[in-house]
């Protein structure tokens, strides 16, 4: 296990505390169930690839709305359920704008389910302080500072800002993520795929709820995981080299790293392999339809395709090129690198809970490119 900044008996009182808080406060949602989500194992497909969706939803448009696009659109997803937790945004703004874009793309079947609002154990208070210390995060999601030309509301979790693509009229389930997740892992044994793109905070407390998701799981793909990004961060775009993901949440990114998952597949650096050009969004614009007018419109050009990325290694495992197998866990300790992912050789690891990630180094971009851009246009 990584230092951290608590003692060992404080630092899990404190991790135990809020699964059960969460664990309490979510089970009122827990029974009600969305019939289009509820899915038999009698009638799921071993064709199909099963997958439970956990992401951020900044909106409209930008690579986590973008990411619904091929689960909505290839033919071999089953998608059981989307979660939402506050990463990018608030919460409820991110549903509102994910479940927006389900109406435009005409599939009001896939529920979406609201999750944590707020990290196991970080606060804007904390991050705060730690920036005073160590310096300024670039990209503080639903916690960044308002400023013109964005809609940021740090202090009013509930606000949902007006949305320019249209308010939804579909509601999400009363079945909160963590519920859900848990449902469809126990109900498809050995087949789901979880899939997250932003803070683990919903898996996390998912484990804590129900530890026999890891091993029932097919497996968990992650986005963050960028590694050597320092020189990134001063030569580049500092925000599209940092691992907000991480940062946002590590001790829940700590609690997903260590669990005995059947195997780990982490995104980081081959995410912004591909990006939003304005080649790209006028290809998809080309076509007219409803989903692909949304991408023209509301797309962020030059922003790293990141979650689509994501899905679509997640759906077809042969679009990865290479791959690196190391053990890896997260600083938890309250110092500069807080947050970070770190890495070692099976024979160097310090074996104090960290697993084998698979890290995906290189995908086959002009296939994934070809084959979003005729996701996007459909």
């Amino acid at each position: 296990m990584l230092p951290c900044r608590f003692s060992p008996y404080l630092r899990h009182a404190a991790l135990g505390l809020a699964a059960l808080l969460a664990s309490q406060a979510l089970a009122g949602g827990a029974l009600a169930q969305n019939a289009f989500t509820t899915a038999s194992p009698s009638t799921a497909s071993k064709e199909k690839v099963l997958i439970f969706f956990d992401n951020d939803f900044l909106g409209p448009g930008q690579s986590n709305i973008q990411s619904l696009i091929p689960l909505l659109r290839d033919d071999r997803v089953k998608l059981l359920g989307i979660g939402v937790v506050t990463g990018d945004a608030w919460l409820k703004e991110e549903a509102a704008h994910a479940l927006r874009f389900l109406e435009i793309a005409k599939r009001p079947d896939a529920a979406v389910h609201l999750g944590a609002q707020m990290p196991l154990i970080r606060t804007q208070a904390e991050m705060a302080n730690w920036e005073a210390r160590y310096g300024k995060v670039p990209f503080k999601g639903a916690w960044s500072t308002p400023r013109p030309g964005r809609t940021y509301h740090p202090q009013d979790p509930d606000l949902i800002p007006p949305m320019p693509e249209g308010e939804p009229k579909l509601k999400a389930s009363e079945e909160d993520a963590v519920h859900a997740l848990i449902r469809n892992v126990r109900a498809h044994p050995g087949e789901v795929t979880i899939v997250s793109a932003g803070p683990l905070t919903n898996i996390a407390l998912a484990l804590r709820i129900a530890p026999d998701i890891a091993t029932l799981a097919k497996e968990i793909v992650i986005e963050p995981g960028k590694l050597d990004t320092a020189v990134a961060r001063v030569t580049g775009n500092t925000d599209y080299a940092t691992d907000f993901n991480f940062i946002f949440d590590p001790e829940a990114a700590h609690i997903v790293l260590t669990a005995p998952w059947k195997k780990i597949t982490v995104m980081g650096n081959v995410t912004a392999a591909a990006k939003a050009t304005q080649e790209v969004v006028d290809r998809i614009g080309a076509s007219g339809t409803p989903v692909a007018t949304y991408v023209k419109t509301y797309a962020r050009i030059g922003q790293p395709l990141w979650d689509e990325i994501t899905v679509a290694v997640a759906i077809d495992r042969s679009l990865v090129t290479e791959e690196l197998v190391a053990r890896m866990d997260v600083d938890t300790f309250a110092g500069p690198s807080y947050g970070q992912p770190v890495v070692w050789k099976s024979d160097m690891a310090p074996n104090a809970g960290e697993r084998e990630v698979h890290i995906v180094r290189a995908i086959d971009v002009p296939r994934f490119v070809e084959t979003f851009v005729a996701q996007a246009s459909k």
